[in-house]
């Protein structure tokens, strides 16, 4: 088995497959290197001595310069090297990369939800979401009570989308609040929906009607809790009305294009681009070729790697949104005085992974190689097939609810620290380690560890797409299990 790994053979490191001790000869990428410190599973050592100011190459890439001179078996890291973004260039040209061959249709199906709006579940649940934080404790309350006085519930989950937004908001914040609400309130998971409101917020009822546009009045009610005198017995009463219509609903089969899956990672480690995102770009590649929509975010996660999904664009229209879509973040961030190399975090530092450019390139390959069909910006819904970019940033629960409110009816989620976290719509985790599937089993569904001791990835795919299938069929997730489901929403603005 191998105990440390050359990923690309352009790489001048290797990264530890587990943990190596000082002095010991370790064979790798053709050579012996000898390590004269201890190495960290997940961390890097030179494969060469690297002068002062070289790039550091991982994955064929640069992830960014030496500090000083760092001799052959150093380990590498931010004590000796450091990113380059902040002098890299920001010019860009389009160099069209090939794109994947055919792949057959598998005729491949799964059990889901047809709703007459349009779209297909994977879980038929009963939604309480708040226009305004507000209510929150109200939401609360209705669904407590209802759950104590309904005999029967034929929702699968009743659960209120709690958050602090939709008051004291103004211009792109209150147009964000409003479009991410109503994106949920539209979710084919959901088979009811009470959209909870106060009655004197920013984020009005009338205001937020128009976002919603047409909708299916049997299946989402309104109650503003102001305007009566028992809120809690009117929600109650409107949450009987929709689970009884719920009641008659059932599973059919759809094809596998009917699935919209969003990827994510957090608490990444230095086995992340080796294993878990890896095979979720091998499922990514797998599912578009089936003619399902996957969608990629974390928009911070991809500087460093943006060139590689820009050659990857359908036309030099997406290959222009791609751009603005890198520039206008890395806009947000100066905007804000903050540098845009200011990541990874302390968490992914401690698992071997120094720089963002590391990170991004690790990160980007949960989009595979799929060609890049469609950027939608924040709060937009999946409006193609094949993979899409959405405008979020890198934090766990803003950009996971930004996927589940693009349309996603699951997330495909990696992580190498580990999160017990869901969002609004299953969230399957997938461990870029054996070790913390085994630790916090009670947390992950998946265990991608074994890529690194050589399981086939071919085999490990197979896998993951019978578990996909499983969940989409109702199979609960962990982070359902144990009943964890959230959203957050992105703000910048003004706070009134």
């Amino acid at each position: 088995m191998n105990r440390a790994l050359k990923i690309h053979e352009r790489d001048n490191v290797a990264v530890a497959l587990e943990d190596l001790k000082k002095g010991e000869t370790i064979t790798v990428g053709g050579a012996e290197i000898r390590l004269p410190a201890e190495i960290a599973r997940g961390h890097k050592f030179a494969l060469t001595d690297l002068p002062r100011g070289a790039n550091v190459v991982k994955y064929g890439y640069p992830i960014g310069k030496t500090l000083r001179d760092v001799p052959r078996g150093s380990w590498v890291h931010s004590h000796n090297m450091a990113t380059a973004l902040d002098t890299a260039s920001d010019a860009y040209c389009y160099e069209k990369a090939p794109e994947p061959g055919p792949v057959p249709d598998l005729g491949l199906r799964f059990e889901g939800y047809r709703r007459a709006g349009g779209g297909v579940g994977i879980r038929n649940e009963l939604w309480v979401i708040p226009t305004v934080g507000c209510v929150n404790g109200t939401g609360e309350q209705i669904v407590r009570l209802f759950r104590e006085t309904q005999a029967t519930v034929h929702a699968g989950d009743v659960r209120v989308f709690k958050h602090s937004f939709g008051c004291s908001q103004l211009g792109g914040d209150l147009s964000a609040t409003r479009r991410i609400l109503a994106d949920l309130t539209r979710h084919p998971n959901a088979g009811g929906v009470l959209v909870l409101s106060l009655g004197c917020e920013n984020n009005t009822l009338a205001g937020f009607l128009e976002e919603l546009g047409g909708f299916d009045k049997n299946r989402i009610k309104f109650l503003a809790a102001q305007d009566v005198g028992d809120e809690i017995g009117e929600g109650v009463r409107l949450l009987r009305s929709l689970d009884e219509r719920m009641a008659g609903d059932r599973r059919e089969s759809v094809p596998i294009r009917e699935l919209r899956v969003g990827m994510k990672c957090g608490g990444s480690d230095g086995l992340s681009g080796i294993t878990a995102n890896p095979l979720i770009g091998a499922f990514c590649d797998f599912l578009v070729s089936q003619k399902g929509s996957v969608v990629l975010t974390e928009v911070p996660e991809m500087f460093g790697a943006e060139r590689i999904l820009m050659n990857r664009a359908r036309d030099r229209q997406v290959f222009e949104k791609t751009v603005g879509l890198i520039r206008n973040f890395k806009a947000y961030f100066t905007g804000n005085g903050q540098p845009v190399y200011e990541n990874p975090s302390p968490g992914n530092k401690a698992g071997g992974i120094t720089t963002l450019e590391e990170k991004s390139l690790g990160c980007v390959q949960k989009g595979g190689s799929a060609t890049v069909e469609d950027v939608l910006p924040y709060g937009e819904r999946i409006r193609k097939s094949g993979l899409s970019l959405l405008c979020a940033p890198g934090n766990d629960l803003v950009s996971a609810s930004a996927l589940a409110a693009a349309g996603c009816q699951m997330v495909l989620f990696s992580t190498g620290r580990g999160t017990p976290f869901g969002t609004a719509v299953p969230t399957l985790k997938l461990s870029t380690n054996t070790e913390l599937f085994r630790k916090k089993s009670g947390w992950i569904d998946f265990d991608a560890g074994g890529l690194a001791s050589g399981r086939e990835r071919q085999d490990a795919l197979e896998e993951l797409i019978q578990l996909i299938l499983l969940t989409a069929n109702g199979q609960p997730t962990r982070s359902e299990a144990n009943g964890f489901g959230e959203i957050a929403i992105w703000k910048n603005g003004v706070t009134l």
